[in-house]
């Protein structure tokens, strides 16, 4: 077993002295876990999930903290404090993530939040980050399919809408005139797959696509106009932004999910809304 830099890392307690347990880290020798991170009760011949980093004297060292980011990963993160050298990132560790000048797609302002990959510096083996993200995307076509739910990092506005990060890897675009809900860099939530084009580009939307959206929003719907009245003023003329704020649905949903109801003759069209069939 080899220790992973910047990851977590499964590894069993060797000894216990008065300021940590000492882990052991084989061919890297004895990681300390200091006392502070040592889980209540934990003894020698224990196993610890832990993640592994550089201390400020470039020492192995363990914590039970949970970063904001690993290895490999991204995330938006905000700027502690810069020097000279560079902008010094809070990942919820008490040492912070260096990001040196070459690395910042501008100036770094201390409080200010920026969307970052971590990774090992190739020369001094320390982690680091860095704000040109698009050298760490994948160019490769990704094999995902139509309606494929994923974890996206909301990555930066653009004319079109929003770029995300897709699972660490790929990039994607959610279209402005497809988004019905308030978005910010540094978000994270789920999205579905809209299509992988010729070109790899990934195009996501925010709502399930397909049937089985509609058929679910129709039984929410028919509850809501139960649950008020047997009416809602609400119907296929009504603003995007009034359906989205009421059901959190796109207005595209919402117009299947009530002709749905009305083929099933569950719901009558008014003039002035919807009401229930009697």
């Amino acid at each position: 077993m080899s220790i992973e830099l910047g990851k977590y890392n499964t590894l069993k307690v060797v000894k216990e002295v008065d300021f940590g347990m000492y882990l052991d880290g084989e061919e890297e020798g004895e990681i300390l876990l200091p006392a502070r991170y040592a889980p209540e009760n934990c003894k020698p011949g224990d196993e610890l999930k832990v993640f592994i980093y550089l201390d400020n004297e470039e020492r192995l060292v363990a914590t039970t903290l949970t970063p904001l980011v690993q290895v490999g990963q991204f995330a938006c993160l905000e700027v502690s404090w810069v020097n000279q050298y560079g902008a010094f990132l809070n990942w919820g560790l008490m040492k912070d993530l260096f990001v040196p000048f070459r690395e910042q797609k501008m100036k770094m302002q201390v409080g200010k939040k920026y969307v970052v990959h971590a990774h090992l510096d190739d020369e001094s083996y320390r982690i680091v980050a860095s704000a040109k993200v698009d050298r760490y995307l994948s160019k490769e076509k990704a094999p995902y399919e139509f309606g494929q739910e994923v974890d996206v990092l909301i990555w930066q506005k653009t004319d079109l809408g929003f770029k995300a990060i897709i699972e660490n890897q790929y990039s994607g675009l959610l279209y402005e005139s497809e988004i019905f809900q308030p978005l910010h860099t540094g978000m994270t939530m789920k999205a579905y797959v809209k299509q992988v084009r010729e070109d790899s580009k990934i195009d996501l939307i925010l709502q399930k696509p397909g049937q089985g959206k509609v058929e679910d929003f129709s039984e929410i719907l028919l509850e809501y106009i139960r649950n008020n009245g047997g009416c809602t003023t609400l119907n296929d003329k009504s603003p995007a932004e009034e359906i989205y704020d009421t059901f959190g649905v796109s207005k595209k949903t919402f117009k299947k999910a009530v002709g749905d109801l009305y083929k099933k003759h569950l719901i009558l069209l008014q003039k002035d809304g919807i009401a229930l069939a009697k």
